[in-house]
């Protein structure tokens, strides 16, 4: 594996949520949601500096609590349909005027996906640096998941497999699921395209029980039954 040179992380955690109130900062297994991701980075032997974009104060007090770097997020970059990749670009932005180069890589963690083994953060960068990538996702195998979907006239078609001919579950080509726990990237990749997956793409595999993220309040609970069950939430992983 290569060697990963200045690596930084960024949670991008915006203020308000539709399906459940407050969603960074509800309490998840005796934290804050936002601290499991914080505390995970901050345990990454790789990664340099832990920054949380927000625009939220409670976001950021807690962002502070948990020892993280906060950056303030301004108004026309917040908001549902504000991007994680403007808030991204937003701190390369605010590294620059503070006379820092861009760092060799970005790890971007999403808050609501907390489930990461000690190491995965590791692990992803080695594999990243090591394949010689621009740019990487976290994803889950989807065995045995027939997806289908439902066109606008109400017609329903099958998405990853033929219905007509469905053949046999172990022919089909693996499949995986974006799961949206661990993305790794060059800053020449965000600022070239606007986005965090470009150039040569590399997947990191998790388990399948990693796919789960916190979108409402029966997740937090299936959440914590794995943070539990797996051990997440011991000094395994610098708590």
């Amino acid at each position: 594996m290569g060697e990963v040179k200045s690596a930084i992380a960024v949670i991008p955690a915006r203020g308000g949520s539709v399906g459940l109130k407050n969603k960074n900062i509800h309490p998840v297994a005796g934290r804050p949601l936002l601290a499991w991701t914080i505390l995970q980075a901050k345990a990454s032997a790789l990664v340099e500096r832990v920054f949380v974009s927000t625009d939220d104060p409670a976001i950021a007090d807690v962002a502070e609590s948990y020892g993280a770097e906060v950056v303030h997020r301004p108004a026309e970059i917040s908001g549902d349909r504000a991007s994680s990749e403007s808030a991204i670009l937003h701190l390369l932005d605010l590294l620059a005027l503070e006379g820092r180069q861009d760092p060799a890589s970005i790890v971007f963690l999403q808050a609501t996906s907390p489930l990461r083994r000690p190491g995965d953060i590791d692990r992803a960068l080695q594999q990243f640096e090591g394949e010689g990538a621009d740019s990487l996702i976290s994803v889950t195998k989807a065995d045995d998941m027939t997806l289908w979907e439902k066109k606008t006239g109400g017609e329903w078609n099958s998405v990853n497999f033929d219905w007509r001919n469905r053949g046999m579950r172990q022919e089909r080509p693996e499949q995986y699921i974006e799961n949206g726990s661990i993305y790794i990237f060059h800053p020449s990749v965000l600022r070239s395209t606007g986005n965090r997956i470009g150039g040569k793409l590399t997947a990191f595999q998790m388990e399948f029980w990693q796919t789960w993220e916190i979108d409402t309040l029966a997740e937090v609970e299936l959440i914590e039954f794995f943070m539990k069950s797996k051990n997440l939430t011991t000094p395994d992983i610098g708590l």
